[in-house]
């Protein structure tokens, strides 16, 4: 989360402003990458459309099982004769032109229902973790060059109507290297989806919230991966896609300053446009365990280790140990000496022979 307390304004040709805006409370959210991916993925099922296969496919033939007592299985054969397909196996799903096991059905849970409650914290975090440097870089964004991050502009970048504008902006902000990244990642598709009007795959660059209006759009929407949105529509498939957080965001001036109204800030139902809501806020105020379980308050309260920790000792043979075998058996050296004598008396009589 980012915890600056106030942001830059910078105009359309990159100089930054006099103006500063103070930091919306959104990014000091928690971020929660476990939930932002559940959530994107429960919110993408809701674009799919029904499928499945024809109720006909595999039936379409004149067949009938030959019963029992020929010597061959029960599954329905092809009638008539004269060609190779008469008498062969139909409908089933192993027989050549059978239908499927299990065939996909139209009716199948296509959609899912969404809890308001996390949608809303999954979009605060993907807020949160767009004023992380951090985060975009790991997702891939280009930002060595950029100023500041969140890069808020102001308000006449919404005038703009042609590309050639936009993307003389993009250049003097320094956001132009993100978008050479999306033309050098342009790669052919895998799979059956180049047949379907999908041949080609890219990477998204970044994305520009506007406040008021909407005709920025004009701009902004012939630049590959750049998307353009009304920060009253903010939607997670857009600011975090594919579920990954970290997605670079081009803030105008009057988008940033709607953020406290429309997500709230740290007070309880703070905010204006949604009914009870408010900044989800830390449950942990330091989230760093090794420095808490090493804090002299921690350090005092627990109580101290019962038992030393020693290490197995090794397994030694007591038949080669005489010294083990003397702890588990004291006779064995009587046993021995003796044997000793024994062999001593019998040495002799060996070299006599």
């Amino acid at each position: 989360m980012s915890t600056r307390p106030v942001v830059s304004v910078y105009d359309e040709k990159g100089a930054v402003t006099e103006a500063q805006i103070k930091m919306p409370a959104v990014f000091r959210a928690p971020i929660r990458p476990d939930l932002v991916a559940f959530i994107h993925d429960q919110v993408r099922k809701n674009k799919r459309q029904a499928h499945g296969v024809s109720t006909k496919a595999g039936h379409q033939h004149s067949a009938e099982s030959w019963g029992t007592g020929r010597a061959v299985a029960r599954i329905p054969r092809v009638r008539g004769g004269g060609t190779h397909r008469s008498g062969q196996g139909a409908f089933g799903n192993q027989c050549r032109g059978g239908h499927m096991f299990a065939p996909l059905k139209v009716w199948r849970r296509w959609h899912r229902r969404v809890n308001l409650a996390q949608k809303r914290y999954a979009v605060c975090s993907a807020i949160a973790a767009s004023g992380m440097p951090a985060l975009l870089q790991a997702r891939g964004h280009v930002i060595d060059k950029m100023a500041e991050i969140p890069f808020v502009v102001s308000d006449k970048v919404e005038s703009f109507r042609k590309t050639k504008e936009a993307v003389q902006f993009l250049r003097r902000s320094h956001v132009w290297d993100d978008i050479e990244r999306v033309y050098n990642s342009k790669r052919t598709r895998a799979g059956k989806g180049k047949m379907r009007n999908k041949q080609y795959k890219r990477k998204l660059g970044p994305i520009v919230v506007y406040g008021q209006d909407k005709e920025v759009a004009r701009a902004f929407r012939n630049i590959p991966g750049v998307d353009v949105v009304n920060v009253e529509r903010l939607n997670l498939l857009k600011l975090a896609p594919g579920g990954h957080l970290g997605r670079l965001i081009i803030w105008t001036e009057s988008a940033f300053k709607k953020l406290d109204a429309i997500y709230g800030t740290l007070k309880t139902n703070s905010s204006k446009l949604k009914k009870g809501w408010s900044v989800p806020r830390t449950t942990m105020q330091n989230a760093d365990f090794s420095r808490l379980i090493r804090s002299e308050e921690i350090v005092k309260a627990i109580r101290p280790a019962i038992y030393k920790q020693t290490r197995a000792k090794p397994h030694r043979n007591p038949l080669k140990k005489n010294r083990l075998m003397r702890k588990l058996n004291p006779y064995s050296s009587v046993l021995k000496a003796a044997a000793r004598r024994v062999q001593k008396k019998s040495a002799p009589k060996a070299k006599a022979k």
